[in-house]
């Protein structure tokens, strides 16, 4: 193989394999347009239809058709082409979102027909929920609703019908590119299964080539016949399995260029551990992502507004009895209504956390001599009988009054309806560093904890609880805990 020269891959401004990417993209974007025309065209022809079977029949059983220009004038006065141009440009920009105009081969039919479902249902509640809030009463939510089922079926439909033509090329090996491995190890035997056997990829494997060869027929040479057998074999791709080795990948490189073929290096990280994992980029360096934990970001945007919508009615529902204890607390011992101080959140975020005061006003001072009688074990501090707590806090305390003020924090972002119970600086500092895990999440103002083992003095259930809890969330989970924390507080055995 000829001698390798940097400055040949090095001076990529006007190489041939920049202007061929190039290309790429551009054929690339003329695909996903002609995907965006199509969508486009079944969507506008699906409510022509189905305005049409609406209101073109005078009869239910289709006796007589009403004029054409009687249905054009009605559409136009009624706004229905406005809202059709609005339907469409939702519809492709939320198969945009799922992807569905450069859908990788790999995905399966039935996981992009539930991607098309998901991209056209949304878009059809968005278009509800316009025609809602416009107050057009004159537009059929029928037509609307038949108009999504419809689009549903066809946009799903014709791109089964795609991928059925695809695969049937496929078979009568059309269309199909031609692949030699270089590398007949573990990782380029089961990439060559994996090839021959998912025949929707559009590849043929046509032999292996290996530095060491060993009698197996599909082995047609070393790594020095690489032109040889690429020309004979009619080769489009070549995919090197080889162990990294810096300059016999550079060498193939400088091959693949001159003879114009597609090249794709597989890593074999760590034993097979990347495979697989997707290929991303920060900053410009290529990246695989050996593991990931995804963040729910539909999920947490879809908690914060329920936790605003909650936090808002409950603090106006509750401005009365907030009213009431304001006024005990002023009558029952000095000091000021709102007790606020320092806790502990998200990611070890300090933030004011606020209550209504139901112990005496140098109840902090008091605290470190109190230490020895705490009742939990661990770092968080609680006594049942705390002498420092007033008469009007210990009823208070006992139906969770004394917490409402915490909706302002739920308000403010500091915390959620749901999560573990935010602890104090000073218990904080007294942590172990596996009790940090709890702070991955927003604090609480109520939890599994407080449904679960409200009794329980070990600091380690609480840890137990709070970890479940992180590490199983759901939207459910937290609809499950505010459910029971009703009869929780409702008995009369507050914290």
């Amino acid at each position: 193989m000829g001698e390798f020269a940097p400055n040949t891959w090095l001076d990529a401004g006007d190489s041939p394999f920049f202007r061929t990417r190039s290309q790429r993209r551009r054929v690339g974007y003329a695909r996903q347009a002609s995907y965006v025309a199509i969508d486009v065209f079944l969507v506008c022809v699906g409510a022509v239809v189905i305005y049409v079977a609406r209101f073109g029949f005078a009869h239910h059983l289709g006796i007589s058709i009403a004029p054409v220009r009687e249905l054009i004038r009605q559409a136009d006065t009624h706004t229905y082409i406005a809202f059709l141009l609005l339907y469409v440009t939702l519809i492709v920009m939320a198969c945009m979102s799922q992807h569905l105009y450069r859908t990788s081969r790999e995905i399966r039919a039935l996981e992009e027909s539930f991607k098309v479902a998901k991209a056209v249902g949304f878009a059809t509640v968005l278009l509800v929920l316009f025609v809602f809030v416009s107050g057009n009463k004159e537009i059929s939510r029928m037509v609307v609703a038949s108009a999504g089922v419809a689009n549903i079926g066809t946009l799903a439909g014709w791109r089964c019908a795609k991928r059925l033509y695809v695969l049937k090329r496929s078979r009568r090996g059309e269309g199909v590119s031609r692949a030699l491995i270089i590398g007949a190890g573990r990782l380029g035997q089961t990439l060559a299964l994996w090839l021959e056997n998912d025949r929707q990829l559009g590849y043929s494997v046509c032999g292996f080539l290996d530095v060491h060869p060993n009698g197996d027929a599909r082995v047609l040479g070393s790594i020095q016949d690489l032109k040889k057998v690429a020309l004979e074999q009619f080769v489009d791709q070549l995919f090197v399995t080889l162990p990294a080795d810096r300059e016999v990948v550079k060498e193939i490189w400088v091959e693949a260029r001159r003879l114009r073929l597609n090249l794709n290096v597989v890593p074999d990280i760590y034993d097979g551990l990347g495979w697989r994992a997707p290929l991303r980029s920060i900053g410009g360096f290529p990246i695989i992502e050996l593991h990931g934990q995804p963040i729910p970001a539909f999920g947490l945007a879809v908690k914060r507004v329920i936790d605003v919508f909650v936090a808002s009615i409950g603090l106006i529902l509750a401005a009365p009895l907030l009213a009431l204890a304001t006024l005990w607390i002023r009558l029952d011992s000095r000091g000021p209504v709102i007790y606020s101080a320092l806790r502990v959140g998200k990611k070890g975020r300090k933030f004011r956390c606020y209550k209504l005061r139901t112990m005496v006003d140098d109840a902090d001072v008091q605290k470190d001599k109190l230490r020895e009688a705490n009742e939990r074990n661990g770092p968080f501090f609680k006594m049942e009988n705390d002498p420092r707590v007033t008469r009007c806090g210990r009823w208070l305390r006992k139906y969770s009054i004394d917490e409402l003020p915490q909706l302002v924090n739920v308000l403010r972002g500091d915390m959620s309806l749901v999560g573990p119970r935010p602890h104090t600086v000073d218990d904080y500092e007294r942590y172990r560093i596996e009790h940090l895990r709890r702070l991955d999440v927003k604090p609480g103002v109520t939890g599994l904890w407080q449904v679960k083992a409200r009794r329980d003095p070990s600091f380690d259930t609480t840890m137990t609880l709070d970890l479940d809890y992180i590490e199983n969330w759901s939207l459910r989970t937290d609809l499950g805990i505010l459910l029971k924390t009703i009869p929780a507080v409702l008995r009369p055995d507050g914290s």
